[in-house]
């Protein structure tokens, strides 16, 4: 059976990017995974939804999900406060 998620990748090495995917049935997890390779600088090639890549605005908007995650998470680690804050100050999700 097919997965419903699939996020093709790649990790940096010295000289060259080693290709790799992950996948999932969670919504949820992809997105977090997604926040991941974000964190680590690898590359995402392709996001696909039972096996089509996602439209670019779809695309865009589970990045820019992931990406203000990422945020939100460096943000109240740097200021020491909790994410329940962080939403009120900041307005990103508790």
């Amino acid at each position: 059976m097919l997965p419903k998620y699939i996020i093709e990748f790649a990790a940096p090495l010295r000289s060259r990017a080693l290709s790799n995917h992950y996948s999932t049935d969670d919504p949820v997890t992809c997105v977090e995974f997604v926040e991941e390779l974000l964190e680590r600088g690898y590359r995402i090639r392709a996001i696909k939804h039972e096996g089509m890549e996602l439209p670019k605005h779809d695309f865009d908007k589970m990045v820019k999900t992931a990406g203000g995650m990422l945020a939100s998470k460096h943000i109240c680690s740097a200021l020491g406060i909790s994410a329940e804050e962080g939403h009120f100050r900041f307005g990103f999700a508790a």
